[in-house]
Protein backbone atom coordinates (compact mmCIF):
# COMPACT_ATOMS: atom_id res chain seq x y z
CA UNK A 1 0.00 0.00 0.00
CA UNK A 2 2.69 2.81 0.81
CA UNK A 3 4.71 1.83 -2.82
CA UNK A 4 0.80 2.67 -4.16
CA UNK A 5 0.62 5.56 -2.45
CA UNK A 6 4.53 6.80 -3.14
CA UNK A 7 3.56 6.63 -6.69
CA UNK A 8 0.76 8.23 -6.70
CA UNK A 9 2.36 11.08 -4.87
CA UNK A 10 4.99 11.69 -7.21
CA UNK A 11 2.63 11.26 -9.94
CA UNK A 12 2.14 14.13 -12.64
CA UNK A 13 -1.27 13.20 -12.94
CA UNK A 14 -2.05 13.63 -9.16
CA UNK A 15 -0.59 16.81 -8.96
CA UNK A 16 -2.59 18.05 -12.00
CA UNK A 17 -5.73 16.63 -10.49
CA UNK A 18 -5.78 17.65 -7.13
CA UNK A 19 -4.69 21.08 -8.65
CA UNK A 20 -7.68 21.20 -10.59
CA UNK A 21 -9.73 19.71 -8.06
CA UNK A 22 -8.90 22.30 -4.83
CA UNK A 23 -8.51 25.07 -6.77
CA UNK A 24 -11.37 24.85 -8.68
CA UNK A 25 -13.39 23.79 -6.04
CA UNK A 26 -12.24 27.32 -3.93
CA UNK A 27 -13.13 28.88 -7.09
CA UNK A 28 -16.36 28.14 -7.21
CA UNK A 29 -16.90 28.79 -3.59
CA UNK A 30 -15.56 32.14 -4.23
CA UNK A 31 -18.17 32.76 -6.63
CA UNK A 32 -21.37 30.82 -4.69
CA UNK A 33 -23.30 34.41 -3.75
CA UNK A 34 -23.98 35.02 -7.62
CA UNK A 35 -26.33 32.74 -9.84
CA UNK A 36 -25.58 29.58 -11.61
CA UNK A 37 -23.47 29.20 -13.83
CA UNK A 38 -21.04 31.64 -12.75
CA UNK A 39 -19.73 29.44 -9.93
CA UNK A 40 -19.86 26.59 -11.72
CA UNK A 41 -17.92 28.14 -14.70
CA UNK A 42 -15.59 30.10 -12.23
CA UNK A 43 -14.85 26.72 -10.94
CA UNK A 44 -13.92 24.96 -13.89
CA UNK A 45 -11.78 27.94 -15.70
CA UNK A 46 -9.49 28.13 -12.58
CA UNK A 47 -9.77 24.40 -12.03
CA UNK A 48 -8.05 23.89 -15.50
CA UNK A 49 -5.96 27.17 -15.17
CA UNK A 50 -4.47 25.70 -11.98
CA UNK A 51 -3.63 22.56 -13.44
CA UNK A 52 -2.17 23.65 -16.30
CA UNK A 53 0.08 26.07 -14.23
CA UNK A 54 0.67 22.90 -11.75
CA UNK A 55 2.30 21.53 -15.01
CA UNK A 56 4.61 24.62 -16.03
CA UNK A 57 5.22 26.06 -12.60
CA UNK A 58 8.25 23.69 -11.91
CA UNK A 59 9.67 23.75 -15.64
CA UNK A 60 9.90 27.25 -15.39
CA UNK A 61 11.24 28.04 -12.49
CA UNK A 62 14.38 25.74 -13.55
CA UNK A 63 14.62 27.75 -15.85
CA UNK A 64 14.51 31.17 -14.60
CA UNK A 65 17.03 29.67 -12.09
CA UNK A 66 19.60 28.94 -14.39
CA UNK A 67 19.75 32.32 -16.07
CA UNK A 68 19.91 34.29 -12.76
CA UNK A 69 22.88 34.27 -10.53
CA UNK A 70 23.32 35.49 -6.67
CA UNK A 71 20.93 37.42 -5.24
CA UNK A 72 19.28 38.23 -8.62
CA UNK A 73 18.85 34.03 -8.50
CA UNK A 74 16.95 34.00 -5.33
CA UNK A 75 14.30 37.26 -5.92
CA UNK A 76 13.35 37.43 -9.48
CA UNK A 77 12.03 33.61 -10.67
CA UNK A 78 9.44 33.84 -8.54
CA UNK A 79 8.44 37.41 -8.54
CA UNK A 80 8.43 36.68 -12.60
CA UNK A 81 6.67 33.41 -12.11
CA UNK A 82 4.38 35.45 -9.89
CA UNK A 83 3.44 38.24 -12.04
CA UNK A 84 2.83 36.05 -14.70
CA UNK A 85 0.76 33.73 -12.89
CA UNK A 86 -1.29 37.18 -11.89
CA UNK A 87 -1.98 38.43 -15.16
CA UNK A 88 -3.17 34.95 -16.75
CA UNK A 89 -5.10 34.02 -13.91
CA UNK A 90 -6.53 37.72 -14.18
CA UNK A 91 -7.17 38.37 -18.03
CA UNK A 92 -8.70 34.91 -18.46
CA UNK A 93 -11.44 35.09 -15.15
CA UNK A 94 -12.12 38.86 -16.61
CA UNK A 95 -12.25 37.35 -20.68
CA UNK A 96 -14.92 34.69 -18.65
CA UNK A 97 -16.80 37.56 -17.16
CA UNK A 98 -16.12 35.60 -13.19
CA UNK A 99 -17.64 38.27 -11.08
CA UNK A 100 -15.47 37.49 -7.79
CA UNK A 101 -12.15 37.88 -9.76
CA UNK A 102 -9.78 39.11 -6.65
CA UNK A 103 -10.88 36.61 -4.24
CA UNK A 104 -11.44 33.79 -7.15
CA UNK A 105 -7.58 34.28 -7.67
CA UNK A 106 -6.40 34.85 -4.31
CA UNK A 107 -6.07 31.25 -3.24
CA UNK A 108 -4.52 29.75 -6.56
CA UNK A 109 -2.09 32.90 -7.07
CA UNK A 110 -0.84 32.42 -3.49
CA UNK A 111 -0.53 28.71 -3.84
CA UNK A 112 1.32 29.41 -6.65
CA UNK A 113 3.69 31.62 -5.58
CA UNK A 114 4.82 30.23 -2.36
CA UNK A 115 5.59 27.07 -4.36
CA UNK A 116 7.47 28.74 -6.51
CA UNK A 117 9.23 30.27 -3.68
CA UNK A 118 10.02 27.36 -1.83
CA UNK A 119 11.27 25.65 -4.74
CA UNK A 120 13.30 28.46 -6.25
CA UNK A 121 15.06 29.07 -2.92
CA UNK A 122 15.90 25.01 -2.77
CA UNK A 123 17.37 25.49 -6.42
CA UNK A 124 18.61 28.63 -5.36
CA UNK A 125 20.74 26.67 -1.63
CA UNK A 126 21.58 23.39 -4.07
CA UNK A 127 23.72 26.53 -6.20
CA UNK A 128 25.27 27.66 -3.39
CA UNK A 129 25.82 24.31 -2.28
CA UNK A 130 27.61 23.19 -5.75
CA UNK A 131 29.62 26.61 -5.74
CA UNK A 132 31.17 25.98 -2.41
CA UNK A 133 32.16 22.28 -3.69
CA UNK A 134 33.89 23.68 -6.57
Amino acid sequence: MSALFTRLARSSVTHVAVAFLLMGSWAAFANHSHPMPAPLYAGLIQGTISACITLVLKRGIEYLARHFEGLAGLILPPVIAGLISASLLTAIHMIAGTPEIATTIAVPLTVATSYAALYNLSLWRAGKLDDQRS
